[in-house]
């Protein structure tokens, strides 16, 4: 019994020092660099929102934030790159309507639970969607291109940056919610899918509003909706999905900060101070809103019903849609 008990009193001690130096490791945190996976390829709408806060964490945090471009299988591979990372606060990640909500609701064979497997930190904008349409199309208005579809049937078709994504989501909720038929034609990102649509091969197109915005301000591609609480200032005669009666498609993308499950609440708590930090900085205001994306800036709590929320409206669409991957 003696032994036995010198074997626990052992045990104790190594767990006691393991927990202090845990401690100890929290309050200096942190005291090297950071990594921020960014589950989409550079350029995108996730990468330069990605790179704006890393560079404001940067400044408010002293220790660099290198920001790692992990793209494939609609994110989903950077999303398991972050589940699968070391829970001490040195490796975190971006976190999308496309991989926190969308993918969970579309992919069956996730190697990873969204909900079991991240720890919200915090949302850091909102983004609006859109949809656009070649200008040779027949249709000045979303009831002209319901219109035109129901006349002739199997003419339309749509493009998104792939299968999966916010833009093919879209696109599937537009057809069951006017009862038209489109034809889904993915694309290897936004880039490609954009100039097939300028040039007339596809009629419509889906995507985040940052993306397409240029090329519809410069009268290239026709804006007919887009979502949000309010029309954007940058396209003042694009009326919103809620305003045409599509309340179901009026959601907007979402760009916050996730970490592997079991990151010690310590330091969400302070990487979440530090979100809020940066998003106070009018440089960092201003360059966000060069993305059309308004900050929100909130805690892991309201993230986390945000994820939840998304997660059920997206399940919903899916199932309305039919859609399912692999």
């Amino acid at each position: 019994m003696r032994a036995r008990s010198q074997v626990w009193s052992g045990l104790l001690a190594v767990l006691a020092i393991f927990a202090a130096q845990t401690a100890i490791a929290q309050q200096n945190y942190p005291n090297k660099p950071i990594t921020l996976i960014v589950p989409f390829a550079a350029g995108g709408t996730t990468d330069v929102i990605g790179r704006v806060i890393a560079e404001g964490l940067h400044a408010v945090l002293g220790q660099p934030v290198v920001v790692e471009n992990r793209g494939g299988a609609g994110g989903s591979i950077g999303t398991l790159a972050i589940v699968k990372a070391d829970p001490d606060g040195y490796t975190i990640g971006m976190g999308t309507a496309s991989t926190l909500a969308i993918n969970p609701a579309t992919y069956k064979n996730l190697q990873f639970d969204v909900l079991a497997d991240l720890v919200p930190i915090g949302n850091i904008a909102a983004v609006p969607n859109i949809m656009a349409i070649n200008l040779a199309t027949k249709a000045n208005t979303i009831a002209e291109l319901v219109a035109l579809a129901k006349r002739e049937p199997g003419k339309l078709s749509y493009a998104s940056p792939g299968f999966g994504s916010v833009a093919h989501l879209l696109g599937e909720q537009f057809k069951t919610a006017t009862g038209i038929e489109m034809q889904h034609i993915p694309y290897k990102g936004a880039g490609p899918a954009l100039t097939d649509v300028i040039g007339g091969q596809v009629q419509v197109m889906f995507d985040n509003l940052p993306t397409s915005l240029e090329v519809v301000k410069a009268g290239k591609l026709r804006g007919l909706a887009l979502s949000g609480a309010k029309r954007v200032d940058a396209l003042p005669e694009v009326p919103t999905f809620g305003e045409l009666g599509l309340d179901d498609m009026n959601w907007t993308a979402f760009f916050g900060l996730v970490a592997p499950k079991a990151t010690p609440p310590a330091i969400v708590k302070r990487l979440n101070e530090a979100m809020q930090r940066v998003l106070a900085m009018p440089k960092v205001r201003d360059l966000l809103a060069a993305q059309q994306a308004s900050v929100v800036g909130d805690s892991p709590e309201a993230f986390s019903l945000t994820i939840h929320q998304e997660l059920a409206r997206m399940k919903r669409a899916v199932a309305a849609a039919k859609i399912e991957l692999n």
